[in-house]
């Protein structure tokens, strides 16, 4: 494909930079050579520039999938902050607004197109795809696509069927975390013509983990945050736990606040923003908090929980320290966490029986017959439907995520969405309403002053600001909205928050519903390696926790940090060769037989030198004389 513009004239125009962070430019030029790439780029890395720069050199259209649609929102209102074309179409639209964005994208030069991979498929979406200029396809979120992936969001899979629209096309796909399956599988699932990935090495120099193993994690937390300074995070597993957190710091002179997705959005732009300004110091928030969020002085980030996976946690704790000074990511771990960590598996997947009442009850919740619901996204109320049915909140998620698996249910993420409006009669059909009713013109005369392209498509407006404006309140500026509309002069769909569930394929009898294998047994699989994963990293006493998470995304080929919590405790203990070979030979022949793992070694052992034993058994481990196998246990390797 050929470039209208280079990459760094781009980079220069919108974004101000004079260079491309390190291998951004490969990635670029990749894309600009029309090859099938998968970029691998730490939280952090600049993943949007990668595929906006591409496509802004060349002619044509970007089509952007991407399953957050508050990222989605993020990213195009700051493509057009920069004068730049872009149109965001998800699950919370209407078919008119749809209609009209699919449109623009294709008579209207617009650059960028994103969609929820759900979209994808839509009749009406799949009919406009041949008459648009593609010039690229980016998939962000990558891992979501894999069966192997933390994520795994069944409407991806579909991407690779829209290529056959676009044959020339190449796609762009990026992810912040995967391990070596997940790599393969990306590629696979996505088509490529040739394997090719871009990988920057996930390894942080600057950013220390520590695991701290506390009963009384409030008094710990305190004091890393008094011991740090500067600005940071600390993620909780529940809304209401953000609250008292930042309450108990605020009651100990931190300035804090905390956020997550069930407030207000107003308020949570404003939250963020006063952190970001770093008028509050820390952060209290859920893993709905950091998305799109580059922020580069956080000096900490704790972790007040265990994560389900890896994944989350390494991109999680890898928003600290982005200005490459030192940070610390700082898990605190007590007895009780882990034990409800390995109940989580019970709880995430919830016995099939369980999963088909769920599914009924939301058939009779919405009253729907047999067969319909599949092209309608109804506003959910989970406490609502909830409370009627006498359910858990946690377990109708857990049960709808299966269903959605296998495509019976959508459930979209909750996202404030603005009120949006469009001007559907003539300039004259206007004028002439306007003249005819004076108690309108004022309202009118404000909308076309403070929004532009009402004409041309739907824009985002605030009822509020208008009734400022017009001195009028806010009931009388929405009854002058649903006039126009009865009068077919402006089409017009107020301001939401809640998620929107959607029957994929009608509703179908309780009694045909299936559960793969694929979807249930080997999924349940795969969770509990991710959770068994993270129950290792934070009972290790004997490997540096960077490397033993580098080795996690397949890095292996590495040396120790020096700053982690293990190898600052390794180098205060000194080991006389004496000690090593006497220990190394009786630790030889516990694992001659069989895997042990440290817990079940050092008990085989019966000494109270576990720290020279731990130092022993770390040497041994940098001489690859003892590894940990795939059952994070320890095996000597045959010689």
């Amino acid at each position: 494909m050929n470039a209208v513009s280079s990459p760094r004239e781009i980079l220069l125009k919108y974004w101000n930079y004079q260079n491309f962070r390190p291998l951004q430019e490969d990635i670029v030029n990749a894309a600009l050579q029309g090859k099938d790439t998968l970029a691998l780029l730490p939280t952090g890395g600049g993943k949007s520039i990668c595929f906006q720069v591409p496509a802004l050199c060349m002619e044509g259209l970007c089509i952007v999938v991407s399953p957050l649609i508050a990222l989605m929102k993020d990213q195009v209102d700051s493509l057009r902050k920069k004068d730049i074309k872009a149109v965001a179409i998800n699950s919370v639209m209407s078919m008119k607004e749809i209609d009209i964005a699919l449109d623009n994208c294709i008579y209207g030069n617009y650059k960028f197109l994103y969609l929820s991979p759900e979209r994808l498929q839509t009749e009406i979406f799949l009919a406009r795809l041949p008459k648009m200029n593609v010039n690229l396809i980016a998939v962000d979120e990558a891992h979501c696509i894999s069966q192997w992936g933390y994520d795994f969001r069944p409407p991806y899979m579909k991407i690779k069927e829209i290529r056959q629209y676009v044959p020339k096309v190449p796609v762009l796909a990026l992810t912040a975390t995967a391990t070596p399956d997940v790599v393969k599988d990306i590629q696979q699932k996505l088509g490529f013509k040739n394997e090719h990935v871009l990988r920057k090495s996930f390894n942080r120099p600057n950013l220390a983990y520590v695991v701290l193993h506390e009963e009384d994690k409030s008094k710990r937390m305190l004091k890393v945050i008094n011991n740090v300074g500067g600005s940071g995070i600390v993620y909780e597993r529940s809304r209401r736990k953000t609250a008292e957190t930042a309450t108990l710091l605020q009651t100990n002179n931190i300035s804090s606040a905390f956020y997550h997705a069930g407030m207000d959005a107003a308020k949570r732009a404003q939250v963020q923003e006063q952190w970001i300004n770093n008028t509050v110091q820390v952060i209290s928030a859920t893993n709905a908090f950091g998305m799109g969020i580059d922020k580069p002085d956080v000096r900490f980030v704790i972790h007040s929980d265990l994560a389900e996976s890896l994944e989350a946690y390494f991109q999680e704790a890898g928003r600290a320290g982005r200005d490459e000074k030192k940070a610390y990511a700082v898990l605190l771990v007590s007895n009780k966490d882990k034990i409800e960590l390995k109940k989580r598996v019970l709880t995430t997947f919830p016995e099939k029986e369980e999963i088909k009442q769920v599914y009924h009850a939301l058939s009779n919740y919405f009253h729907l017959a047999m067969g319909s619901g599949a092209d309608h996204f109804f506003e959910f109320d989970i406490a609502d439907f909830c409370k009627k049915y006498k359910l858990e909140a946690l377990r109708v998620i857990n049960c709808i995520k299966f269903l959605e698996k296998e495509e019976h249910l959508l459930l979209t993420e909750s996202v404030y969405m603005p009120s949006r409006l469009k001007i559907t009669g003539t300039k004259e059909q206007l004028y002439e309403f306007q003249v005819a009713n004076l108690e309108v013109d004022a309202v009118v005369k404000v909308m076309l002053r403070s929004y532009s392209g009402l004409f041309f498509e739907y824009v985002n407006i605030f009822e509020n600001e208008i009734a400022t404006r017009t001195k009028l309140d806010k009931a009388k500026v929405l009854n002058i909205i649903f006039r126009l509309q009865e009068h077919e002069l402006v089409s017009y769909f107020p301001q939401s928050s809640l998620p929107k569930l959607s029957f994929g394929r009608g509703r179908i009898d309780t009694g045909l519903l299936t559960f793969s294998k694929e979807n249930y047994e080997l999924r349940k699989k795969v969770f509990q390696q991710k959770i068994d994963a993270v129950l290792n990293y934070a009972d290790n006493k004997i490997f540096c926790r960077s490397r033993l998470l580098l080795a996690y995304f397949g890095e292996t080929n590495t040396e120790n940090c020096g700053v982690c919590d293990i190898c600052l405790e390794r180098d205060k203990q000194e080991l006389k060769t004496t000690d090593f070979e006497k220990i190394s030979e009786k630790m030889k022949s516990l694992l001659m037989n069989s895997p042990l793992s440290l817990k079940e070694l050092l008990e085989k052992y019966g000494s109270n030198k576990e720290a020279l034993i731990i130092k022993t058994l770390q040497q041994l481990m940098e001489e690859g004389i003892v590894i940990y196998n795939n059952e994070n246990k320890l095996q000597l390797v045959n010689e």
